[in-house]
């Protein structure tokens, strides 16, 4: 707690430990309070609100579609927005090959991978303590799409690959689509039992509402945006009572998209962008959330992936 009269205020003293409030001018007193006698001051000042010492936590997710075909672009992003967490989805590479010291360079040096050759495969890389909690098959078929972390302050952090669905969105004739249906639907049971505050990112492959796409009505029936997959991904956000954060920042109807196609041949120009990437909290880590931004810029550098970075900033 500090002190304010003017523009003179004390603050208490973290460097003294023997049990008594210790006070120090953060600014000179005026002369009549030089002598010392700090408790003459006190009856002329009015409360502060409290000064709180809040460690700031940058957290990316992109889903790079190869680390190691586009880590250029990854050690040029790092550089530049120095988050402290990246989660990286469709790493596409076994754990013994992934680019390690490429990371450790720049600092990263609490590194979790589950990776898998050719295919899928998420890693965390960290440059603040991270403790491996957990890898959940949601998929049910050992496909490497999911890891866990803890952070030191006890909030989890969860990064997923939910998968595409293939192109008809009817599990009938495409079992794709069903199995991403009943991802969806583990994650919803998972997210009915969280311990505690808990944060969830990565590729969730479903754009929810009508501004998160180029267009609601062509898109009705192209999966990532089938009303079925829509309800599936609402009634997961409701189970673990999810904060859309990059809503939270950016409230619909704004523009907002993660993912354009490789196959337009000027992306910025058509621009038919979804928004399938996504930063989820819940409890107190939602209530952390200071900033979301979406590097769109990304989709332009050399070799990029079709994914762009989007970061959350949280005060914890």
């Amino acid at each position: 707690m500090g002190f304010a009269r003017g523009a003179f205020y004390l603050r208490q003293d973290s460097s003294q430990h023997d049990g008594q409030n210790s006070w120090k001018p953060t600014h000179p007193l005026p002369l009549p309070f030089r002598d010392g006698r700090l408790s003459r001051l006190r009856r002329f000042l009015v409360p502060t609100p409290p000064q709180r010492y809040i460690a700031a936590v940058k957290i990316v997710s992109w889903n790079i579609n190869s680390v190691r075909f586009r880590i250029a672009i990854v050690e040029q992003f790092l550089r530049d927005e120095q988050p402290d967490i990246l989660c990286l989805q469709e790493t596409k590479v076994i754990d013994g090959d992934f680019p390690l010291e490429a990371f450790r360079a720049l600092g990263y040096e609490h590194i979790v991978l589950h990776g898998q050759r050719m295919h899928h495969g998420v890693a965390i890389l960290s440059r603040v303590p991270i403790v491996e909690d957990d890898r959940f098959d949601w998929q049910a078929n050992s496909e490497a799409r999911h890891i866990g972390v803890r952070l030191e302050n006890g909030v989890r952090l969860e990064n997923v690959y939910v998968p595409a669905g293939g192109d008809v969105p009817d599990r009938e004739v495409n079992p794709k689509f069903g199995q991403k249906l009943d991802f969806i639907d583990r994650m919803t049971t998972w997210s009915e039992t969280l311990p505690g505050p808990t944060i969830l990112v990565g590729d969730f492959n479903i754009a929810p509402l009508e501004s998160d796409v180029w267009s609601h009505k062509q898109l009705l029936d192209v999966v990532s945006h089938t009303p079925i997959e829509v309800e599936a991904l609402g009634k997961l956000q409701a189970a673990g009572d999810w904060v859309d954060l990059g809503r939270r920042f950016h409230p619909a109807p704004a523009r907002l998209f993660t993912w354009w196609s490789y196959r337009a041949k000027d992306w910025a120009a058509s621009d038919r962008g979804r928004r399938l990437d996504h930063m989820w909290a819940t409890g107190a880590a939602a209530e952390a959330a200071v900033s979301h931004h979406v590097y769109e810029r990304c989709r332009s550098w050399l070799k990029p992936s079709d994914h762009v970075p989007i970061m959350t900033e949280f005060a914890f």
